[in-house]
């Protein structure tokens, strides 16, 4: 099979696509057959070690400290499950699922073995499977913060970063949840995020947030420039800073901020269900919830893709399509 590998750490040249053995499930297995996958800001920052203040060091122990571990990127896939092994009896061959491998990577390539019990579901039945493979990096990570946060209907949440992978998911879930939502972005992305149900949006070229005299229960930074130290201001009384982006001092410092006052800083590491993919599967058949795609990409211009991702225009998603008997 076809897979995208790296050898060290770097530019996006330094993934190239490789014949290697296809895998064969284990026992507790399944084997899916790729058809669709994504490259994130995840598969950059790992890929280049582009990290926040702080985590250069945590991410090699994580990693590889010298080379990478797990040579395949890709945390998110589509496709059909090809074969099971003898003790799976959740899952069929032939059936349609999207699944979510987290750190362990793996998913930019033609197949990808998975444990049974990991993070799978079966794809949503009006979904592609361009749109099933971005809906679990964004939508968990959205749906793990707003839960952390007890975010509740009415309250005003802003979110910084709005047009991102994760903040087109914040955006549509909080909606969802009843909030009243403002966007921030740059002005090319100002209709995009009124389409997807922001009810306010701030060109973040124009005004600064921080200076608008308006407060908010909840406050979402995914793109790490929303510190506490400049935004508490905007917060209200017992509002919520959600750091999904942050250096390793501001969230060593997240516990402080409670301690002062009845604000909260929530950061740290996601938790991701398999619960929380069937989650988003239903609100997708119900058309609820829809992952923004920029653009899509053939599995074989996967460098291209990489280079994309990191010039940091993408909006929304980047998915990658595999032609494989598809």
């Amino acid at each position: 099979m076809k897979a995208a590998m790296y050898e060290r750490y770097g530019a996006p040249e330094v993934v190239q696509i490789r014949e290697i053995p296809r895998p064969q499930p284990k026992v507790n297995e399944v084997l899916i057959k790729v058809l669709a996958s994504t490259v994130t800001s995840a598969d950059w920052r790992v890929r280049s070690l582009t990290v926040p203040a702080g985590f250069g060091w945590i991410m090699r122990l994580v990693f590889g400290i010298t080379k990478p571990k797990q040579p395949i990127l890709g945390s998110e896939l589509a496709g059909v499950i090809e074969s099971v092994g003898s003790n799976v009896s959740n899952f069929k061959v032939g059936e349609h699922v999207f699944a979510f491998s987290d750190a362990a990577l793996g998913c930019h390539a033609e197949y990808k073995c998975m444990a049974h019990t990991g993070l799978i579901a079966l794809k949503p039945v009006n979904c592609s499977y361009d749109e099933a493979a971005a809906l679990s990096f964004g939508g968990t990570t959205a749906l793990d913060f707003l839960r952390r946060a007890k975010l509740q209907a009415g309250e005003k949440v802003l979110v910084n970063g709005a047009s991102g992978c994760v903040g087109t998911a914040v955006v549509q879930l909080a909606k969802h949840f009843g909030a009243n939502v403002t966007a921030v972005c740059s002005g090319a992305n100002v209709e995009l995020l009124k389409s997807i149900g922001a009810d306010h949006v701030i060109d973040y070229t124009q005004q600064d947030f921080t200076n608008n005299a308006q407060r908010y229960d909840v406050i979402v930074d995914t793109v790490g420039t929303a510190p506490y130290a400049r935004c508490k201001d905007s917060l209200t009384d017992n509002g919520r800073l959600l750091l999904v982006l942050a250096g390793l001092t501001d969230m060593l410092g997240a516990s402080l901020v409670s301690l002062r006052s009845r604000k909260k800083v929530i950061a740290g590491p996601v938790t991701s269900r398999v619960e929380d993919l069937r989650f988003l599967a239903e609100l997708a058949e119900a058309g609820k919830f829809k992952p923004v795609i920029d653009r899509r990409v053939p599995f074989e211009q996967i460098v291209e893709a990489h280079r994309h991702v990191d010039s940091g225009r993408k909006r929304g998603n980047l998915v990658l399509t595999f032609s494989h008997n598809r």
